[in-house]
This record gives C-alpha cells, sequence and structure tokens, in this order.
C-alpha cells in the first residue's frame, strides 16, 4: 500500500460492481430486490400526491422545464436529473419507504428513480440489466455506511442516507450504462464528493423529503459524466487526504474493510427492512411495544399515568427532543413522543396519524406531556444489530407497570417482513389510486423485472396520473 493510501478498497469494489452478473446473485436475493422495488414504486405513487410533493414538483418543474424522462404518478416529464429528484422525493414523501437497520439509508428511493431516467436516457435497458444494477447498489450503499459506523453519523447530526446514498446512485446508473471498473472508480469519486445532508431537517422542513433526492441525482450525473470520461477522484474511499472517510471520520474511526466485506456472499439486500408504519426506522420499537402491550392488556390510554422509553444514542438523538404545539407532519413521524401517544390511542401510525387535526389533538399532547425518553448506554454497548432496541414501560395510575423490550421491530433482520406482507402493503398503499387493472400490471412488472425487454414498459405504466390527489389527511380525493 502507498503512502497515498489508507487502505485498498475502492479498486476492488469497483471491479465487483463491474463484474457482477445475474447469475452470481441467489435467486433468493433477486426475488427480495423486486420486492424491495415493488415497495418503492408503492411509496412512491402515494408520496407523488402529498402536498408538500406538489410544491417540489412545482418548483422543479418550473426549473427545469418539459423532457422526456417520467415524473411517476403525475402525467408529466422532465429532464432526466429532475426526474431522478423528484421520483426520490416521492419515495420519501411519507416516510413509508424501507431502511437498512445497520447504516441507515432508504435504498429503493435512491434506486428506483436512477433505473427509471438512466434507461430512458439510453433508450432502453432490459428488465434483468435493471435488476442486476438495482441489487450491486442495494449491496454497496449499506458496506458504505458500515464503514462510517452506520448509525453513528445519524447520532453526530449528518442525515446518513445522503451521505452513504450517492454511491448507491452512482452504482445503479452505472451499471445500466455498462461502465468498466476504471470508469465505475470515477463514478465512485463523483459520488463522494457530492455526498452530504442535515439530520436538523427532521424537525419542520419539507426538504427532509428531499435529501434523498439530492443524493440520487448526485450519483446520477456521477455515471454520466464518468461514462462520459470525465474522471472523479480516485481511490476515493481510500485517500487519506481529502478521501470519503478521511473527511467523514472525524470524531470516530472507519473501518474501509466493511466496503468489501463479504461481496458476492453475505447480501445485504436481505438485510434491508420494510416499514409497517409511517415514521423512521428508529420508531418502531417504541410503536411495537406499545400496540402489543396495548393489545396484550387492553390498556386504556386515558388509566396512563406515565410513559418510559430507553433507547440507544442513535434513536435518542435522532428521535428525541421536546416537541411543541402543533408539530409539524415530518417533525411528528420523527419524534418517539408523538408516536407511542398516537400508537397507544389509535392503535396504528400510519398517515392518518400525521393529519393537521391530529397533530393538534388534546387528547394526543395530553399523553404526549406523560412520555419521558431515556439514553441507555447499554444499548449502545449492545451487539450492532440490537442498537435499535427499546425497552418500554407504561405506568398505570394504580401503580401497575407493564414492560416489554424489542430488540428488533418488525422488518429487522430477525423478523423480515416477507415479500407476501410487501405485496399486501403495496395494494393497500396504491389501491385506492387506480383501477385494479393498472395496479396489478404495475405489480407484475415490477416482480417480473427479469422478464421485461425494456424497463421502459414499467415506466410507462408508472407515468400516467392516478386517479386522485391524498390530502393531509392521507385521504384519496
Amino acid at each position: 500500500m502507498s503512502e497515498a493510501t489508507i487502505s485498498d478498497v475502492t479498486v476492488p469494489l469497483a471491479r465487483w460492481i463491474a463484474g457482477l452478473t445475474p447469475d452470481a446473485v441467489p435467486e433468493r436475493v433477486r426475488t427480495r430486490a423486486t420486492h424491495l422495488l415493488l415497495d418503492g414504486v408503492g411509496c412512491a405513487l402515494v408520496g407523488a400526491q402529498l402536498p408538500w410533493s406538489r410544491v417540489a414538483t412545482g418548483a422543479v418543474l418550473d426549473l427545469e422545464g418539459a423532457g422526456d424522462a417520467v415524473v411517476v404518478g403525475t402525467g408529466r416529464t422532465t429532464s432526466g436529473p429532475a426526474a431522478v429528484l423528484l421520483n426520490s422525493t416521492f419515495g420519501k414523501g411519507f416516510e413509508l419507504d424501507d431502511f437498512h437497520p445497520v447504516a441507515p439509508l432508504h435504498s429503493a428511493s435512491l434506486v428506483l428513480p436512477v433505473l427509471l431516467a438512466t434507461a430512458q436516457h439510453q433508450g432502453g435497458a432490459s428488465g434483468a440489466q435493471a435488476l442486476t444494477a438495482a441489487v450491486a447498489a442495494f449491496e454497496v450503499g449499506p458496506r458504505v455506511g458500515m464503514a462510517l459506523h452506520g448509525s453513528q453519523m445519524l447520532s453526530r447530526g449528518w442525515h446518513s442516507g445522503p451521505v452513504f446514498g450517492t454511491h448507491a446512485a452512482a452504482v445503479a446508473a452505472g451499471r445500466l450504462r455498462g461502465l468498466d471498473a476504471e470508469r465505475m472508480e470515477d463514478a465512485l469519486g463523483l459520488a463522494g464528493t457530492q455526498s452530504a445532508g442535515l439530520m436538523a431537517a427532521q424537525y419542520e422542513a419539507m426538504s427532509k423529503r428531499m435529501q434523498h433526492g439530492f443524493a440520487a441525482r448526485g450519483g446520477y450525473y456521477a455515471a454520466a459524466l464518468a461514462a462520459a470520461g470525465y474522471t472523479g477522484i480516485k481511490q476515493v474511499f481510500d485517500r487519506p487526504y481529502g478521501g470519503y472517510l478521511a473527511v467523514f471520520r472525524e470524531g470516530h474511526d472507519p473501518d474501509p474493510r466493511q466496503i468489501i466485506a463479504g461481496l458476492g456472499e453475505a447480501w445485504h439486500t436481505e438485510l434491508i427492512a420494510v416499514k409497517s408504519y409511517a415514521a423512521q426506522g428508529g420508531l418502531h420499537g417504541t410503536i411495537q411495544a406499545v400496540l402489543e402491550l396495548r393489545a396484550e392488556y387492553a390498556v386504556d390510554p386515558a388509566t396512563v399515568e406515565r410513559v418510559d422509553i430507553r433507547v440507544g444514542h442513535t434513536v435518542y438523538h435522532h428521535g428525541w427532543w421536546t416537541p411543541e404545539r402543533p408539530l409539524t407532519a415530518v417533525g411528528a413521524q420523527m419524534n418517539l413522543g408523538y408516536a407511542a401517544a398516537v400508537a397507544l390511542l389509535d392503535g396504528t401510525v400510519m398517515p392518518p396519524q400525521f393529519t393537521e387535526e391530529r397533530l393538534d389533538a388534546d387528547d394526543v399532547w395530553q399523553l404526549l406531556g406523560r412520555v419521558r425518553v431515556h439514553l441507555d448506554e447499554a444499548v449502545q454497548r449492545a451487539p450492532v444489530h440490537e442498537r435499535f432496541a427499546t425497552d418500554l414501560t407504561l405506568t398505570l395510575r394504580d401503580g401497575t407497570e407493564l414492560c416489554r423490550r424489542v430488540v428488533q421491530p418488525h422488518g429487522g433482520p430477525l423478523d423480515p417482513v416477507t415479500n407476501e406482507e410487501i405485496v399486501a402493503k403495496y395494494r393497500t398503499l396504491v389501491g385506492p389510486l387506480m383501477p385494479t387493472t393498472r395496479l396489478d400490471a404495475v405489480q407484475r412488472a415490477v416482480l417480473g423485472l427479469d422478464g421485461l425487454s425494456d424497463i421502459g414498459e414499467l415506466g410507462e405504466l408508472l407515468a400516467g396520473p392516478v386517479a386522485g390527489t391524498l390530502d393531509r389527511n392521507g385521504t384519496v380525493r
């Protein structure tokens, strides 16, 4: 190793990406990848109809104008980069999208928009090519995140997904463009220099929905520039001065080996978690614990004197601050106290729990005032897959304490959401928005991606407007 590098992972990674073949990916991984993409499609179609997405669409199309790239669920088209930005923003529109439990990023919202726009720009790409590109991207994003110890980035205030996500997007676009290892290395370097994202967006900013879109657009550009011969940073993960890991390492010690650990053997595609609730992933343990106690003991929220939630660093810093009335929808979807309150009161945490009326409801805020969140150092010292663990105690007015520990919520590696559940989620979310014939056709196209002669067929199915729009209540109008 030369003095100019601190590791040797960038080139091996680029070679693996460029050399990945469909036959090298186990069938179960390919099947899971199609279901992750279906979940991404459902989230994007729903997200496209939300009021803040309408604001984003108007602003971006005013800047970019018309083009040939599909803006999902709107009947509009625009330039490739603008479509990537918007479609990714739609995928993040209502906190229903996937997340990686160890290296937090939202993969489908990065990968799906890039696949659609790149294929359109290239004049077509087969479904088999797109699926292999998706798997490569699903593998690379988390590995880059794990090299930075994943959730530590959230604890330090970075929006981890946009920090890791540029690489996932660049890989998806680069694979469809057929970049060789040298050009893929350029694309990774061009992606790394665009990585950023501030987690303070979580409190009230619409831009929280768009930050993965910035990363997706950055990766899309990175691959296109590399394909044209525009060179990027070489050995971007290895350089000690100004390299990706060297710069983002401040405050902790990165582990470059994670970037190539288990390539082609251990598949992160199978670890990506699919959400069951419309809230950030770190809140799911609290939601599940509340719902389990509520069901098991028939808890009357009026009898609850106190709610105590114990979590580790990442969930605490990302998910807890003393809320002020009223919260915005995005703030509520990030806040442990709000999630616990509406789960206990309503028995679920889905779009109707984030209406303007519910966000400012007296019963919610009365219960919120009885929530206490505690930082538990023991969780932080636990094995990496247990760092989203939650200990929850409901203290009733008669002194009874009801306790529940959730090491991993449903969706985590120990209890994954099944492919059948993903299909059911897609149909529940999207069913009210379009005729069953179109709903079925989209599902067949995504789950049968391997058999599509051109992924543009999927783009055409997603292009048209849906039957209605969603109001702030998540209700079709």
